[in-house]
């Protein structure tokens, strides 16, 4: 009989805070960035007035995600210090930042991490056609470039996040790739806490004309993801992107086990709100499913940290202790689940 805590699907409370949408990149399928100096920056003023109304709603995790100003540019030390300082600002708060801005240089990565209890960047896909086709205009999307970030990340042992996006012209075989090369690096530094399976969802503002990744295929995906990656990286799928609740489902019976950031708008998805903590407990109870919150922090990876971040991760954890999970409901759960799941690895057979 599996563990009883197999049973447990986890995300993040989180609340995102932007810098700035500006961005250098100009990927097809965006749906975030705007044009450099068409995007106020966020203050620390702003972002004050925000985190003290999120005092009493048991967020932990502030999530700084930007859009992205060139290395070279003279407002690049600027915007580095405005992350800084605005993660400073969150942790101040009571707040445990995680931070995705796109690459970093070894110094950047390294400073922050005196700010942030964990940091990710998305691989996306590791092929390069597509800087012939998507990427022809995001010059950060090189992948040996984001490659870097993960190793970097491993040699500070950042606990890092990463993953794939899915539809935007690769193939199946580059989802391979991909995740074969974060496994690699992951077992050379044992620092990679989750990868994302995202299926593009088009949205309104983006020009790359394409039809949205079939949720239908995300199952066996995953599947084949869990046999690829070593056990302890979990792997994580957003909700919102996969609006049938039997798939969803299906999606984690196939082996995703976190939810990620839910807060009140995805930043990166604006046409897809995101499914709040008590809907998909209502989803994920009745098949047998415990939702839990998470800290952007896995425990094992506390030591990592400096006092200071453990002090704050501490406190934390005392709020958010997820509970076991029910046996008698779990053993109900196992004894339906054998039944269910030949319907569903049926269905998946015939979709993918």
């Amino acid at each position: 009989m599996p563990d009883v805590n197999s049973a447990i699907v986890t995300y993040s409370p989180a609340y995102t805070i932007v810098p700035t949408y500006e961005c250098f990149n100009r990927c097809t399928y965006c749906n975030f960035r705007t044009d450099p100096g068409e995007s106020p920056w966020m203050t620390l003023s702003t972002a004050e007035n925000i985190l003290k109304r999120l005092k009493n709603e048991k967020v932990c995790e502030i999530l700084i995600l930007s859009g992205e100003v060139h290395p070279h540019s003279s407002q690049r030390q600027a915007w580095f210090q405005r992350i800084y300082d605005l993660c400073e600002l969150a942790l101040a708060m009571g707040f445990l930042p995680h931070t995705n801005v796109g690459p970093l240089s070894f110094a950047e990565m390294q400073k922050l991490k005196n700010v942030n209890v964990s940091m990710g960047l998305m691989l996306e896909q590791l092929t390069p056609a597509l800087l012939k086709t998507v990427h022809r205009y995001a010059p950060s999307k090189v992948p040996e470039r984001r490659l870097q970030q993960l190793q970097w990340a491993g040699e500070l042992q950042l606990p890092f996040t990463t993953g794939l996006l899915l539809g935007i012209g690769e193939t199946a075989d580059d989802w391979w790739t991909t995740l074969e090369a974060i496994s690699n690096i992951h077992q050379s530094y044992h620092h990679i806490q989750e990868v994302i399976l995202q299926p593009h969802s088009p949205g309104n503002q983006q020009i790359f004309n394409a039809q949205p990744f079939n949720p239908h295929q995300l199952p066996a995906v995953i599947s084949k993801a869990r046999q690829i990656l070593p056990p302890e990286i979990t792997i994580q799928i957003p909700p919102n992107l996969v609006k049938d609740e039997q798939w969803l489902l299906a999606c984690i019976e196939a082996g995703a086990r976190d939810l990620g950031g839910i807060g009140p708008i995805d930043e990166v998805n604006p046409d897809y709100p995101h499914i709040q903590e008590q809907k998909l407990s209502g989803i994920l109870q009745p098949a047998g499913w415990k939702l839990v919150p998470r800290l952007p922090v896995y425990p094992k990876f506390d030591n990592w940290l400096s006092k200071e971040l453990q002090k704050a991760v501490s406190r934390w954890r005392k709020v958010l202790n997820p509970t076991s999970v029910d046996n008698h409901r779990f053993r109900n759960y196992l004894s339906r689940r054998s039944h269910k799941n030949k319907n569903i690895n049926l269905q998946i057979q015939n979709e993918a």
